[in-house]
């Protein structure tokens, strides 16, 4: 298994990640009982693979046939975009709209100035055009953004590497060397330390 943090792999069942510290075990249970979403995404595609491959079967003609491609194929192309994509589409159109809008209710007051004063009520659905084009904009520069987004920790899984190939270990915990220290034992130590500092 490989840290989703870091990249570094594991083979062994540790709970955290030797490089990054990362909590493994929550991988490990995903790993092993894919959510309701995974399962939902693999039946969509497998329902997207018939529904493409019958409508390829029904059409009789080349023209028919180049009418699925204009009209299936672009919605299929939305469905399976990435997150940064919907978000530039979704910034185009609402650009586009706003621009519309602007450019209706600049024209309309023009107009509505040399030629009669009602049409201002033109322009102000010019402004409304443009309102509402301008929360598209907003809608996909703030809210069509990935919610998690994993921070890049491959230095420290290629310092663990290093120091993995350093060693030549199999990526096995390996217990210290014993050496002429004082105390024998960390909970021997903390039990000394705490000792000393009672009154």
């Amino acid at each position: 298994m490989f840290c989703p943090s870091c990249g570094l792999e594991e083979k062994q069942s540790n709970q955290f990640c030797r490089a990054c510290g990362s909590n493994l075990n929550a991988v490990r249970r995903m790993l092993e009982r894919p959510d309701s979403i995974t399962a939902s995404a693999a039946s969509a595609r497998d329902e997207i693979g018939r529904a493409i491959a019958f409508k390829i079967r029904e059409a009789k003609s080349p023209g028919e046939l180049a009418a699925v491609a204009e009209e299936v194929l672009p919605e299929i192309e939305k469905f399976l975009e990435s997150p940064e994509e919907k978000r530039l589409r979704r910034v185009r159109s609402g650009m586009t709209v706003a621009s519309i809008g602007l450019g209706a209710a600049i024209a309309f007051v023009v107009v509505a100035s040399i030629v009669d004063e009602g049409l201002l009520i033109l322009a102000g659905l010019g402004l409304v055009t443009l309102l509402i084009g301008l929360s598209l904009v907003i809608n996909g520069l703030l809210f069509t953004v990935p919610k998690k987004v994993l921070t890049n920790k491959s230095s420290d899984a290629r310092s663990q590497r290093e120091l993995d190939a350093a060693e030549n270990s199999t990526n096995e915990l390996a217990l210290p060397e014993p050496n002429n220290s004082v105390f024998s034992s960390v909970t021997e130590h903390t039990t000394r330390t705490l000792k000393e500092k009672q009154p």
